[in-house]
């Protein structure tokens, strides 16, 4: 079959195009921006353009798969609408593959990623294995996309955006957090949350939903036939949990509580106290899945412990590109005040004593002005922060929106706003010590180089 991806490049879109081309497709696709990830597709033979130009567009392809987030005034998209061929939505295609699959679903405003990476990673280091649509780079493979022709579990990142994971019906459907987000698409919050709880709905007969501790949702179902489970690293009462937390030669240890066992001293070297949050829904999901294809207590044991001491991460989910005595620099893809939050804090339990230092590049006008008072009080909790101007991504300016509005926000005395040229003449003048980069855009791109300069010996 020949399929032709527009937006190929986006990280849902990139995973659905590897498994076209891993079962034997033609895979042909536009995006705007050459990336690296982009590179890698053509690496392994699928034909890009970057031009959004008809030409470009395959006469002869049998089906398009379309990210939401293209533009309405896409001259692709607009030309092979009249082409009369079938166009499915990413999140539909992804719906159609995984239909007849046990689907382990993570969603959540944030923290999907790194458990979806945690529960892949543990399931495919196992004799049992997975397959795997990633919302990010898996760190131990350099990829976001993983297949096991014998097993029957596919996990999936369930994004909220433009109500996508409602094209999923999951035998484990995970919710990690519902905060407000994506009011471009929802309007109101009561659209959202009654979106994942549509979302929660959707989980199979005699599957599970396991839900944080602290969300109301888990009160709010209506009548269901699949169990429900809840978690917490902090809350005894969740029926999945950890205690005796302790961080030894900056790894954390903890006993792991499930709703029927113990499994003590788990280790886990990915750094932050909310990833000791996502490792217990990884684990809680890990466990059931293996108990439900009669696992017996001591392999499932090991397997989980062996697989979350081997877990090393997603690229740009604290991400360490730096880790020196004297200079650490760590990007991080955190776009929403929470995981900024969250991830500053977990950053203070590790260097209690550092002066932090952050580069935030805002994602998304509406985002930027429906969030600016929570952006502005998580920045807040950085000692230095630099602001960039704000990446559009898939939307048009707003009057009055813009990272002079969260400068003027931030109560901090210092406080920067640049653009990227000017970015590296002020981190000469800064020479930060401890150093995070924050975004969801292009800021990506300015890493490297950030990462070249901090290692230079002129600064």
């Amino acid at each position: 079959m020949k399929i032709y991806f527009l937006g190929i490049g986006g990280i849902g879109m990139s995973a659905i195009a590897r498994y076209c081309k891993m079962r034997g497709d033609e895979v042909f696709g536009y995006d705007r921006t050459r990336t690296a990830l982009t590179i890698e597709l053509e690496k392994e033979g699928m034909f890009i353009n970057y031009d959004d130009i008809e030409q470009n567009v395959p006469k002869d392809m049998e089906l398009c798969i379309y990210t939401p987030a293209i533009p309405k005034d896409s001259k692709q998209f607009n030309y092979i609408q009249t082409l009369g061929i079938p166009m499915e939505k990413r999140s539909v295609a992804l719906g159609h593959i995984t239909k007849d699959k046990k689907v382990l679903a993570v969603s959540g405003s944030h923290g999907k990623t790194t458990t979806c990476g945690m529960i892949a990673h543990i399931l495919s280091n196992s004799k049992y294995g997975c397959s795997a649509f990633l919302g990010g780079i898996l760190k131990s493979i350099n990829n976001n996309f993983i297949f096991s022709k014998n097993s029957e579990f596919v996990v999936v990142e369930a994004d909220e955006y433009d109500r996508s994971f409602l094209q999923l019906y999951p035998f484990v459907s995970v919710i990690t957090a519902v905060d407000e987000d994506h009011m471009d698409i929802y309007h109101t919050y009561e659209n959202l949350y009654n979106a994942f709880l549509q979302f929660a709905h959707q989980t199979k007969d005699n599957g599970l939903l396991v839900v944080k501790q602290s969300l109301k949702i888990k009160n709010d179902l209506p009548q269901h036939n699949f169990s429900v489970q809840t978690y917490s690293s902090c809350e005894s009462d969740a029926n999945n949990h950890i205690d005796n937390l302790r961080i030894i030669d900056g790894c954390y240890h903890f006993d792991y509580h499930g709703t029927e066992e113990v499994f003590q001293d788990m280790k886990m070297i990915y750094p932050g106290l909310h990833n000791v949050e996502n490792a217990v829904a990884a684990l809680s999901v890990c466990n059931f899945a293996l108990k439900s294809i009669g696992v017996e207590r001591e392999e499932r044991e090991e397997i989980l412990r062996s697989g979350l001491k081997s877990f090393s991460g997603m690229e740009r989910r604290l991400d360490f590109r730096i880790r020196e005595k004297d200079r650490v620099f760590i990007d991080d893809y955190a776009h929403h005040p929470q995981e900024i939050a969250k991830t500053i804090e977990s950053l203070r339990a590790l260097y209690p004593n550092e002066k932090l230092t952050g580069i935030f590049q805002p994602h998304l006008y509406t985002r930027t002005r429906d969030l600016a008072d929570d952006f502005a009080r998580s920045l807040e909790l950085l000692d230095e922060v630099i602001l960039l101007p704000i990446y559009p991504a898939r939307e048009e300016p707003i009057e009055g929106v813009d990272s002079k509005l969260l400068l003027d926000k931030i109560n901090s005395p210092k406080k920067h706003l640049t653009d990227k040229n000017e970015l590296f003449s002020l981190l000469k003048m800064l020479n930060p010590k401890f150093l995070i980069t924050f975004g969801a855009g292009d800021i990506s791109f300015l890493v490297p180089e950030i990462e070249k300069l901090l290692k230079n010996d002129m600064i």
